[in-house]
């Protein structure tokens, strides 16, 4: 580059920052640990995936699909949207199947929002969501969850609100909270949402990781709010396929096509054979694989929730996803990262620090573990923590 000259990077590469998931998960392989820290599923696959993806493959589903996504897909989401949560969506012009669901939430954003909105934001929240809002010029405005219910108040919500504000953003089952948005709570933020005539958009990724009797509920479901409301929600969770990268968001046919149109511009479409993969998978599946998730990823939770409290560091138990919250306080260093390092260092386990999903300094006494674990895995990281007290 010549002396003198002006060229940069642009702005809104400050909000696309590698995340603290991403460099823990770097931190953790260089010293060879086990990494609870990204919410990478390693638990085994549902054979009727893998094998319709396969079958995709060989009878050459390989080329672009509509931008939307394959219609055998969208036929599947609809069904089973309507089978556990009683939405209706119309499969040919209210579902976009897109790279992930973030890459949902993305075209979601682009569609809806201009430079300047403000959306209200839940704290702790997925730091995606915030840098996702940030890369479209968006304004996140943060309200607290207050543990260890992660409750709010309708005045909270209301003490942010400014001519500005455009939307709101939900996570449940919450990452990396593992609240679950009661149905209560939810008509509650209908009638905020309706009264300031605000966007909703929901991410329902963990919706069928639910524990203790928990309900999951779809905002869009609820009077008044299937107009307004973007869902979104994908399988690489549900089906552990987390690398496939297939989401999609569904809504009134009115905004799903100018989220089609950013679909198209941005990835063009998901990749057709794993498209067909996971609709295999819902096409055969009954609805046992569904609740079976919630029964042996509970049993997973209380195990190392149990670990968590005999290393003296108590967990905040969650209703949902497949993360615990921890109080590290008791842990050396200034900071939430020092003490995840502190932790990886001594025990061998990765974590994500508590400060990666606030924005103003706070979580400094908390850390993030993924327990979504083969169980020899995650076995073997109770038994690290464990030694550690007893050390």
């Amino acid at each position: 580059m010549k002396q003198g000259s002006s060229l940069s990077l642009s702005e809104r590469c400050a909000c696309v920052m590698q995340s603290e998931i991403r460099a823990m998960s770097v931190e953790c392989a260089r010293v060879g640990g086990i990494n609870l820290s990204q919410g990478v599923c390693d638990t085994p696959m549902p054979s009727a995936v893998v094998q319709g993806a396969i079958d995709a493959v060989l009878r050459g589903r390989n080329t672009y699909t509509p931008h939307v996504g394959l219609r055998e897909l969208r036929e599947a989401i609809a069904a089973k949207q309507q089978r556990f949560t009683g939405m209706e969506v119309d499969p040919d012009r209210g579902i976009v199947v897109s790279a992930g669901a973030t890459g949902a939430m993305y075209c979601a954003f682009m569609a809806l929002l201009n430079p300047g909105d403000e959306v209200i934001v839940f704290e702790p929240f997925y730091g995606y969501h915030v840098s996702t809002l940030r890369a479209v010029e968006a304004v996140p405005v943060f309200v607290a969850l207050r543990p260890p219910e992660w409750s709010f108040t309708i005045e909270r919500m209301e003490a942010v609100v400014t001519p500005r504000t455009r939307g709101i953003l939900i996570n449940t089952p919450a990452n990396p909270s593992g609240k679950v948005f009661s149905h209560d709570e939810l008509l509650q933020i209908a009638g905020f949402a309706e009264r300031h005539d605000l966007f909703v958009f929901t991410d329902e990724m963990y919706e069928h990781f639910i524990y203790d009797g928990a309900m999951h509920c779809s905002m869009a479901t609820l009077p008044g709010m299937r107009e307004r409301t973007m869902t979104v929600s994908g399988l690489s969770k549900t089906f552990s396929v987390t690398g496939w990268r297939i989401g999609y968001a569904m809504s009134d046919p009115k905004w799903a096509a100018a989220i089609g149109n950013f679909n198209d511009l941005v990835y063009v479409c998901a990749p057709a054979p794993l498209q067909m993969g996971v609709a295999a998978g819902l096409l055969s599946l009954d609805d046992g694989y569904y609740l079976g998730l919630s029964g042996e990823y509970g049993a997973r939770r209380d195990l190392f929730c149990d670990a968590l409290r005999n290393a003296g560091l108590e967990p905040y138990v969650p209703q949902g996803a497949y993360y615990v919250l921890a109080d590290v306080s008791a842990l050396p260093g200034n900071t939430s990262r020092e003490k995840a390092l502190h932790l990886l260092a001594t025990t061998g386990v990765a974590s994500v620090p508590g400060s990666a999903f606030y924005h103003d300094g706070g979580g400094e006494s908390l850390v993030r573990f993924c327990f979504a674990k083969e169980e020899h895995v995650l076995a073997e990281a109770c038994e690290k923590l464990t030694r550690r007290r007893i050390a």
